[in-house]
Protein backbone atom coordinates (compact mmCIF):
# COMPACT_ATOMS: atom_id res chain seq x y z
CA UNK A 1 0.00 0.00 0.00
CA UNK A 2 1.28 3.50 -0.76
CA UNK A 3 2.60 5.31 2.26
CA UNK A 4 1.17 8.55 0.95
CA UNK A 5 -2.07 7.70 2.72
CA UNK A 6 -0.37 8.70 5.94
CA UNK A 7 -0.39 12.36 4.89
CA UNK A 8 -3.87 12.48 3.36
CA UNK A 9 -6.06 15.23 4.77
CA UNK A 10 -9.31 13.35 4.64
CA UNK A 11 -11.42 16.44 5.32
CA UNK A 12 -10.53 17.72 1.86
CA UNK A 13 -12.73 15.03 0.33
CA UNK A 14 -15.84 16.50 1.90
CA UNK A 15 -17.84 19.29 0.33
CA UNK A 16 -21.36 18.17 1.24
CA UNK A 17 -23.41 16.81 4.08
CA UNK A 18 -22.02 13.45 5.24
CA UNK A 19 -24.72 11.97 7.41
CA UNK A 20 -23.03 8.61 7.90
CA UNK A 21 -19.90 10.27 9.20
CA UNK A 22 -21.67 12.57 11.62
CA UNK A 23 -23.97 9.79 12.84
CA UNK A 24 -21.01 7.50 13.51
CA UNK A 25 -19.08 10.22 15.29
CA UNK A 26 -22.13 11.24 17.34
CA UNK A 27 -22.70 7.63 18.35
CA UNK A 28 -19.13 7.40 19.64
CA UNK A 29 -19.40 10.76 21.39
CA UNK A 30 -22.63 9.74 23.13
CA UNK A 31 -20.95 6.54 24.36
CA UNK A 32 -17.97 8.57 25.61
CA UNK A 33 -20.10 11.11 27.52
CA UNK A 34 -22.49 8.51 28.92
CA UNK A 35 -19.78 6.61 30.78
CA UNK A 36 -17.89 9.55 32.28
CA UNK A 37 -19.62 9.53 35.72
CA UNK A 38 -18.59 5.91 36.24
CA UNK A 39 -14.88 6.66 36.03
CA UNK A 40 -14.72 8.59 39.30
CA UNK A 41 -16.95 5.94 40.89
CA UNK A 42 -14.37 3.26 40.06
CA UNK A 43 -16.65 1.39 37.66
CA UNK A 44 -14.42 -1.03 35.74
CA UNK A 45 -16.76 -1.45 32.77
CA UNK A 46 -17.45 2.29 32.50
CA UNK A 47 -13.72 2.97 32.32
CA UNK A 48 -13.31 0.29 29.65
CA UNK A 49 -16.19 1.61 27.53
CA UNK A 50 -14.94 5.19 27.84
CA UNK A 51 -11.50 4.14 26.62
CA UNK A 52 -12.97 2.22 23.69
CA UNK A 53 -15.13 5.23 22.78
CA UNK A 54 -12.08 7.52 22.89
CA UNK A 55 -10.27 5.21 20.46
CA UNK A 56 -13.24 5.16 18.10
CA UNK A 57 -13.47 8.95 18.19
CA UNK A 58 -9.75 9.26 17.43
CA UNK A 59 -10.19 7.06 14.39
CA UNK A 60 -13.11 9.08 13.02
CA UNK A 61 -11.82 12.54 13.91
CA UNK A 62 -9.53 12.86 10.84
CA UNK A 63 -12.61 12.29 8.65
CA UNK A 64 -14.31 15.44 9.91
CA UNK A 65 -13.93 18.51 7.68
CA UNK A 66 -11.73 20.35 10.19
CA UNK A 67 -8.58 22.36 9.69
CA UNK A 68 -5.41 20.46 10.47
CA UNK A 69 -4.55 22.41 13.63
CA UNK A 70 -7.96 21.83 15.25
CA UNK A 71 -7.99 18.16 14.30
CA UNK A 72 -4.50 17.58 15.71
CA UNK A 73 -5.32 19.40 18.95
CA UNK A 74 -8.49 17.40 19.58
CA UNK A 75 -6.76 14.15 18.65
CA UNK A 76 -3.95 14.93 21.06
CA UNK A 77 -6.44 15.52 23.90
CA UNK A 78 -8.24 12.27 23.13
CA UNK A 79 -4.93 10.39 22.96
CA UNK A 80 -4.03 11.58 26.47
CA UNK A 81 -7.37 10.32 27.73
CA UNK A 82 -6.87 6.94 26.07
CA UNK A 83 -3.38 6.59 27.52
CA UNK A 84 -4.31 7.53 31.08
CA UNK A 85 -7.34 5.27 31.08
CA UNK A 86 -5.20 2.50 29.63
CA UNK A 87 -2.90 2.37 32.67
CA UNK A 88 -5.81 1.50 34.97
CA UNK A 89 -7.52 -0.69 32.39
CA UNK A 90 -4.50 -2.97 32.07
CA UNK A 91 -4.45 -3.50 35.84
CA UNK A 92 -8.21 -4.18 35.85
CA UNK A 93 -7.76 -6.83 33.16
CA UNK A 94 -4.92 -8.48 35.06
CA UNK A 95 -7.05 -8.61 38.21
CA UNK A 96 -9.79 -10.37 36.25
CA UNK A 97 -7.24 -12.79 34.78
CA UNK A 98 -5.89 -13.68 38.22
CA UNK A 99 -9.44 -14.40 39.40
CA UNK A 100 -9.92 -16.75 36.44
CA UNK A 101 -6.65 -18.53 37.18
CA UNK A 102 -7.66 -18.89 40.83
CA UNK A 103 -10.89 -20.55 39.75
CA UNK A 104 -9.11 -22.87 37.32
CA UNK A 105 -7.13 -24.52 40.13
CA UNK A 106 -4.15 -24.99 37.81
CA UNK A 107 -1.79 -22.52 39.50
CA UNK A 108 -0.33 -22.21 43.05
CA UNK A 109 -2.75 -20.17 45.20
CA UNK A 110 0.13 -18.68 47.24
CA UNK A 111 1.80 -17.28 44.13
CA UNK A 112 -1.46 -15.92 42.72
CA UNK A 113 -2.32 -14.29 46.05
CA UNK A 114 1.05 -12.53 46.26
CA UNK A 115 0.75 -11.25 42.69
CA UNK A 116 -2.85 -10.22 43.35
CA UNK A 117 -1.86 -8.25 46.46
CA UNK A 118 0.90 -6.36 44.63
CA UNK A 119 -1.41 -5.75 41.70
CA UNK A 120 -4.17 -4.47 43.98
CA UNK A 121 -1.86 -1.89 45.54
CA UNK A 122 -0.70 -0.69 42.13
CA UNK A 123 -4.29 -0.58 40.90
CA UNK A 124 -5.47 1.55 43.83
CA UNK A 125 -2.58 3.98 43.33
CA UNK A 126 -3.26 4.17 39.59
CA UNK A 127 -6.93 4.97 40.20
CA UNK A 128 -6.01 7.78 42.58
CA UNK A 129 -3.67 9.26 39.97
CA UNK A 130 -6.30 8.86 37.27
CA UNK A 131 -8.97 10.73 39.20
CA UNK A 132 -6.46 13.50 39.99
CA UNK A 133 -5.42 13.90 36.34
CA UNK A 134 -8.75 13.23 34.61
CA UNK A 135 -11.41 14.88 36.66
CA UNK A 136 -14.99 14.49 35.51
CA UNK A 137 -15.26 18.21 34.72
CA UNK A 138 -12.21 18.02 32.47
CA UNK A 139 -13.56 15.05 30.56
CA UNK A 140 -16.97 16.68 30.25
CA UNK A 141 -15.38 19.82 28.82
CA UNK A 142 -13.69 17.70 26.19
CA UNK A 143 -17.00 15.99 25.36
CA UNK A 144 -18.71 19.39 25.08
CA UNK A 145 -15.96 20.69 22.79
CA UNK A 146 -16.29 17.68 20.52
CA UNK A 147 -20.06 18.12 20.47
CA UNK A 148 -19.75 21.78 19.42
CA UNK A 149 -17.22 20.93 16.72
CA UNK A 150 -19.44 18.18 15.34
CA UNK A 151 -22.52 20.37 15.20
CA UNK A 152 -20.55 23.22 13.63
CA UNK A 153 -19.13 20.93 10.92
CA UNK A 154 -22.51 19.39 10.23
CA UNK A 155 -24.20 22.77 9.97
CA UNK A 156 -21.50 24.24 7.73
CA UNK A 157 -21.54 21.26 5.41
CA UNK A 158 -25.32 21.38 5.12
CA UNK A 159 -25.28 25.08 4.19
CA UNK A 160 -22.41 24.82 1.71
CA UNK A 161 -23.45 21.64 -0.03
CA UNK A 162 -24.27 22.08 -3.70
CA UNK A 163 -23.52 18.52 -4.78
CA UNK A 164 -26.11 15.83 -5.40
CA UNK A 165 -26.56 12.91 -2.97
CA UNK A 166 -24.82 10.47 -5.33
CA UNK A 167 -21.70 12.59 -5.61
CA UNK A 168 -21.67 13.20 -1.86
CA UNK A 169 -21.91 9.48 -1.13
CA UNK A 170 -19.03 8.78 -3.49
CA UNK A 171 -16.84 11.28 -1.64
CA UNK A 172 -17.76 9.61 1.67
CA UNK A 173 -16.86 6.24 0.15
CA UNK A 174 -13.52 7.55 -1.15
CA UNK A 175 -12.64 9.00 2.23
CA UNK A 176 -13.35 5.74 4.03
CA UNK A 177 -11.44 3.78 1.41
CA UNK A 178 -8.40 6.00 1.91
CA UNK A 179 -8.55 5.60 5.68
CA UNK A 180 -9.09 1.85 5.41
CA UNK A 181 -6.14 1.53 3.04
CA UNK A 182 -3.93 3.45 5.45
CA UNK A 183 -4.88 1.24 8.40
CA UNK A 184 -4.66 -1.96 6.36
CA UNK A 185 -1.15 -0.94 5.31
CA UNK A 186 -0.22 -0.47 8.97
CA UNK A 187 -1.52 -3.95 9.81
CA UNK A 188 0.50 -5.53 7.01
CA UNK A 189 3.65 -3.72 8.15
CA UNK A 190 3.12 -4.79 11.76
CA UNK A 191 2.61 -8.43 10.75
CA UNK A 192 5.74 -8.41 8.61
CA UNK A 193 7.76 -6.97 11.48
CA UNK A 194 6.39 -9.55 13.91
CA UNK A 195 7.72 -12.36 11.72
CA UNK A 196 7.22 -16.08 12.35
CA UNK A 197 8.84 -16.37 15.80
CA UNK A 198 6.87 -15.64 18.95
CA UNK A 199 7.80 -12.25 20.40
CA UNK A 200 5.39 -10.43 22.74
CA UNK A 201 6.03 -6.80 21.80
CA UNK A 202 5.77 -7.16 17.99
CA UNK A 203 2.58 -9.18 18.45
CA UNK A 204 1.20 -6.44 20.68
CA UNK A 205 1.92 -3.95 17.90
CA UNK A 206 -0.07 -6.18 15.53
CA UNK A 207 -2.98 -6.13 17.97
CA UNK A 208 -2.97 -2.33 18.15
CA UNK A 209 -2.89 -2.09 14.35
CA UNK A 210 -5.77 -4.57 14.07
CA UNK A 211 -7.78 -2.58 16.57
CA UNK A 212 -7.38 0.66 14.62
CA UNK A 213 -8.32 -1.06 11.37
CA UNK A 214 -11.41 -2.53 13.00
CA UNK A 215 -12.51 0.84 14.39
CA UNK A 216 -12.51 2.36 10.90
CA UNK A 217 -13.98 -0.75 9.24
CA UNK A 218 -17.01 -0.74 11.53
CA UNK A 219 -18.31 2.68 10.36
CA UNK A 220 -17.88 1.43 6.80
CA UNK A 221 -20.02 -1.58 7.64
CA UNK A 222 -22.67 0.65 9.23
CA UNK A 223 -22.60 2.91 6.16
CA UNK A 224 -23.92 0.09 4.01
CA UNK A 225 -21.03 -2.25 3.21
CA UNK A 226 -22.29 -5.66 4.39
CA UNK A 227 -19.37 -7.45 2.72
CA UNK A 228 -17.18 -6.16 5.55
CA UNK A 229 -19.14 -8.03 8.24
CA UNK A 230 -16.95 -11.14 8.09
CA UNK A 231 -13.78 -9.03 8.00
CA UNK A 232 -14.82 -7.08 11.09
CA UNK A 233 -15.61 -10.31 12.93
CA UNK A 234 -12.20 -11.74 11.99
CA UNK A 235 -10.44 -8.57 13.15
CA UNK A 236 -12.23 -8.71 16.51
CA UNK A 237 -11.40 -12.39 17.02
CA UNK A 238 -7.71 -11.80 16.25
CA UNK A 239 -7.63 -8.72 18.45
CA UNK A 240 -9.18 -10.62 21.37
CA UNK A 241 -6.74 -13.53 21.08
CA UNK A 242 -3.67 -11.33 20.83
CA UNK A 243 -5.00 -9.24 23.71
CA UNK A 244 -5.33 -12.32 25.88
CA UNK A 245 -1.79 -13.39 25.06
CA UNK A 246 -0.52 -9.92 25.91
CA UNK A 247 -2.33 -10.04 29.27
CA UNK A 248 -0.68 -13.39 30.03
CA UNK A 249 2.74 -11.98 29.18
CA UNK A 250 2.20 -9.00 31.48
CA UNK A 251 1.05 -11.34 34.24
CA UNK A 252 4.24 -13.41 33.86
CA UNK A 253 6.24 -10.18 34.34
CA UNK A 254 4.28 -9.45 37.51
CA UNK A 255 5.02 -13.01 38.64
CA UNK A 256 8.74 -12.46 38.21
CA UNK A 257 8.54 -9.29 40.30
CA UNK A 258 6.66 -11.12 43.05
CA UNK A 259 9.00 -14.14 42.95
CA UNK A 260 11.32 -13.18 45.88
CA UNK A 261 8.37 -12.46 48.19
CA UNK A 262 6.70 -15.70 47.12
CA UNK A 263 9.88 -17.70 47.83
CA UNK A 264 10.22 -16.18 51.32
CA UNK A 265 6.59 -16.95 52.11
CA UNK A 266 6.89 -20.58 51.00
CA UNK A 267 10.11 -20.95 53.00
CA UNK A 268 8.54 -19.48 56.15
CA UNK A 269 5.71 -22.01 55.92
CA UNK A 270 8.10 -24.90 55.58
CA UNK A 271 6.92 -25.77 52.09
CA UNK A 272 9.40 -27.61 49.92
CA UNK A 273 8.80 -25.83 46.64
CA UNK A 274 10.90 -23.93 44.16
CA UNK A 275 9.25 -20.83 42.69
CA UNK A 276 12.22 -19.62 40.67
CA UNK A 277 11.65 -18.46 37.09
CA UNK A 278 14.24 -20.34 35.06
CA UNK A 279 13.95 -20.04 31.28
CA UNK A 280 12.37 -23.49 31.03
CA UNK A 281 9.81 -22.71 33.73
CA UNK A 282 9.00 -19.36 32.22
CA UNK A 283 8.44 -21.04 28.86
CA UNK A 284 6.22 -23.66 30.49
CA UNK A 285 4.21 -20.96 32.26
CA UNK A 286 3.88 -19.05 29.01
CA UNK A 287 2.61 -22.16 27.19
CA UNK A 288 0.11 -22.92 29.95
CA UNK A 289 -1.18 -19.36 30.00
CA UNK A 290 -1.32 -19.31 26.22
CA UNK A 291 -3.54 -22.38 26.37
CA UNK A 292 -5.81 -20.49 28.76
CA UNK A 293 -5.77 -17.55 26.34
CA UNK A 294 -6.92 -19.70 23.44
CA UNK A 295 -9.53 -21.55 25.48
CA UNK A 296 -10.23 -19.39 28.57
CA UNK A 297 -13.29 -21.40 29.50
Amino acid sequence: MPRSYRNVTIGAFFVGHQQHLFDSFQKGLDAFARELPGIEQGNVEALHRTRVASRRLRELLPLLPLDRATSKKLNRRLRRVTKQLGIVRELDVLAELIDQLHCSGRFPPIALTKVSDALGRARDAARIRLVAKLRARKLQRLANTLQRVTKSCESAQTQQSDAGPGRTNRRWSWALDARLAHRASRVRTAIERAGALYAPEPLHDVRIALKKLRYIAEPSLEAGRPRLAADVAALKAAQDLLGRLHDCEVLIAWGRDAQPRCRRLISSRGANSDCSFTPSKTTAARCTLATCAIAPD
